[in-house]
C-alpha cells in the first residue's frame, strides 16, 4: 500500500467547492492505519504554466469524468500543516463550482481514484458538522472563510 506524504516543497492547488444544498463534497483524508483524519474538498496541484482555473477543470474531468463550471471567485489561503510527521506547504485556490446532473450529485459516497491510481472516497459532509463534532475541514481555516450558497 502506497502511503501519502507532503511534498519537500510548497505547492499550488486548486480545490472546488461542490454543494448539495448545505451539504459540502470532501474526499476522505486518511491516516496511515487507515482512520479518518478529516475531509478536504477535491482538486489537485496547479501544474506550471497552467492557470489555477484550468487545473481544478483537468482535476474533476480526470478524477470524476465530469466538466464543472467555476461560479465565483476563490478564496486564497496558505496552508502549512503536518501529515505524519511530515511538514507540508500549500498555497491553495478554493473556488464555488457547479456540477453537471449526474452521479456525483446523486450519490451519497463514491470511490474513485487519483492518477497515480491510489483510491479515495468522497462523500457529501453536513457543513455545519464539520470541524463541530464531524470531521476536520482541510485545510484547516478554510472553514469560516467560505459558506453554503443561500
Amino acid at each position: 500500500m502506497t502511503q501519502w506524504r507532503p511534498l519537500p516543497r510548497i505547492r499550488i492547488l486548486a480545490i472546488g467547492l461542490a454543494w448539495r444544498g448545505s451539504a459540502l463534497l470532501a474526499a476522505e483524508v486518511r491516516d496511515d492505519a487507515g482512520r479518518l483524519k478529516g475531509v478536504r474538498p477535491p482538486g489537485g496541484g496547479v501544474e506550471f504554466g497552467e492557470r489555477w482555473e484550468e487545473a481544478l477543470a483537468r482535476e474533476w474531468a480526470e478524477e470524476f469524468g465530469v466538466r464543472i463550471a467555476v461560479t465565483g471567485p476563490p478564496v486564497v489561503m496558505e496552508n502549512i500543516y503536518t501529515h505524519e510527521g511530515e511538514s507540508g506547504h500549500e498555497v491553495v485556490f478554493a473556488a464555488p463550482i457547479a456540477l453537471p446532473p449526474g452521479r456525483l450529485l446523486e450519490s451519497d459516497s463514491l470511490e474513485v481514484r487519483e492518477d497515480n491510481g491510489l483510491p479515495f472516497t468522497v462523500r457529501w459532509f453536513d457543513f455545519d458538522g464539520l470541524d463541530a463534532g464531524g470531521p476536520a475541514l482541510f485545510p484547516t481555516g478554510l472553514k469560516p472563510l467560505i459558506h453554503p450558497p443561500n
